[in-house]
C-alpha cells in the first residue's frame, strides 16, 4: 500500500513538472528545467555509486570478512565443544547465517536488476554483514567467560 502510494506520488510530481516544464510560466518552466537537471544529477550518482560498490564486490571486498568469520566458527567450534552444547548451536546458527549472506552476495553479483534496487540490496546485506560479526563477537565473548569460570 505505501508503495503504492510512494509511486503515485512521484507519478503526479513528475507530471506536474512536466506540465510546467512545456505549459508553465517563464518561472515554472526555469524551476522544472532546474527540478529536472538535478533529478539527472541524483540517477547519475546513483549510478556511479553502484559501479563504485560492484567494483568492490567483484574486488572481494566480502570474500576476506567471510573468511575471517569461517576460521573464526572452526576455532570456536573446536572451544565449544569443551565448554557448552548451546554454544555449539549458537556456532551452527551464525554458520547457516554465513552461508545464507554468502549465496545472497552471490545472487547479488549475478542479478541484472537495476542499478538502484542492487544499491538497495547492497546495504541491506552489509547490515547483515555487520550484525553477523556483532554477533559471532557476542558469542566469542560468552565463549571466553565460560572458559575462563571453567564451566562445562
Amino acid at each position: 500500500m505505501i508503495g503504492f502510494l510512494i509511486k503515485l506520488a512521484v507519478v503526479l510530481v513528475v507530471g506536474v513538472l512536466a506540465y510546467n516544464y512545456f505549459f508553465g510560466s517563464d518561472e515554472e518552466k526555469a524551476q522544472s528545467a532546474r527540478t529536472f537537471g538535478q533529478m539527472k544529477d541524483v540517477a547519475v550518482s546513483v549510478g556511479q555509486l553502484a559501479k563504485s560498490e560492484k567494483e568492490k564486490f567483484d574486488a572481494g571486498k566480502y570474500d576476506t570478512a567471510l573468511e575471517k568469520l569461517g576460521a573464526a566458527y572452526v576455532q570456536l567450534r573446536e572451544g565449544a565443544q569443551k565448554l557448552d552444547a548451546t554454544l555449539l548451536k549458537r556456532i551452527d546458527g551464525l554458520e547457516e547465517r554465513k552461508g545464507k549472506l554468502e549465496q545472497d552476495l552471490a545472487d547479488l553479483e549475478k542479478s541484472d536488476a537495476p542499478a538502484e534496487q542492487r544499491a538497495r540490496r547492497k546495504a541491506e546485506l552489509d547490515k547483515e554483514l555487520e550484525a553477523l560479526q556483532r554477533d559471532s563477537d557476542a558469542l566469542a565473548k560468552d565463549a571466553k567467560a565460560g572458559k575462563e569460570t571453567g564451566r562445562k
